[in-house]
């Protein structure tokens, strides 16, 4: 058995080859295509750091599956029983915009599915999120490391953050929903990262994280980081990806919330 925080090193290192990837982004070699609805975008450097990601995982644990959004499954010839989470480009339409909320999201969990380690680096932001199960939740930003210690409970004009599906009847269906849903909050952010809308949870920015219709390597570091920050987190209860993962119905069905513990309650079950 591989403890967590030799798990996190391993994950810090691949994040850390991804993140180098994105932080080379050149407007010129961006070739950015459609992977089927409007808005969801894929570019050559998505495709690139999946590939030093994968390459960092594969030499440090040859025997782990990866799972990762560009790339699929891979499945080794004598499984460990751990599996890898990857998002090399968590926020592309930002990156190809220029908007610097974006990140490369690694996570690991084990034969039961739990999580373990798990790290979101933005690179634009300067900044690596980091957790490792029952060892807290961290930031690295300039040269300094800080406990995350989630939102501070019970503030005056509190944030939510959300985000929005790329299919239309979704998305009109998450924008009716979404006054009931501000109810007690003073505004609304909408980031475009899963991953680091977790962490600014995790790190006391938002004060609640609520997003319909995620995949799961959109919120699997950033779910352990903002748990381990001592939030209230509720990951979606889906198929795993080595299952051929769930049907397009039930994961934009599905919530994935994190917040302070006293709005719990605030997101539907």
């Amino acid at each position: 058995m591989t403890s967590p925080a030799a798990l996190l090193e391993v994950a810090k290192a691949a994040a850390a080859a991804g993140a180098a990837v994105l932080a080379g982004r050149n407007t010129e070699a961006l070739q950015a295509s459609n992977k089927g609805d409007s808005g969801d975008w894929v570019t050559a450097f998505d495709v690139a750091a999946e590939h030093a990601v994968r390459d960092v995982i594969a030499a440090a644990r040859p025997g782990d599956a990866i799972t990762g959004e560009e790339h699929g499954t891979t499945r080794p010839a004598e499984p460990t029983g751990y599996r890898w989470s990857i998002d090399p480009l968590d926020g592309t339409t930002n990156f190809i915009r220029n908007i610097v909320y974006y990140a490369t999201s690694v996570a690991v969990a084990d034969a039961d599915g739990a999580w373990l380690a798990g790290v979101v680096n933005a690179p634009a932001l300067g900044r690596v999120y980091y957790a490792a199960r029952g060892q807290g939740a961290w930031l690295e930003e300039a040269g300094r490391v800080t406990r995350l210690e989630g939102p501070v409970p019970g503030r005056k004009g509190q944030i939510l953050a959300t985000g929005f599906s790329y299919d239309p009847g979704v998305r009109a269906e998450q924008a009716a929903f979404l006054a009931g849903l501000m109810d007690g909050f003073a505004d609304v952010r909408r980031l475009g990262s899963a991953a680091l809308d977790l962490c600014l949870v995790a790190d006391g920015t938002h004060d609640a994280y609520g997003e319909r219709g995620l995949n799961e390597h959109d919120f699997s570091a950033g779910a352990l980081i903002a748990e381990e920050a001592g939030c209230w987190v509720r990951r979606p209860r889906l198929a795993s990806p080595l299952e051929g993962g769930p049907a397009d119905a039930d994961r934009l069905e599905a919530w994935t919330c994190a917040g302070g513990l006293e709005l719990s309650g605030k997101f539907p079950l």
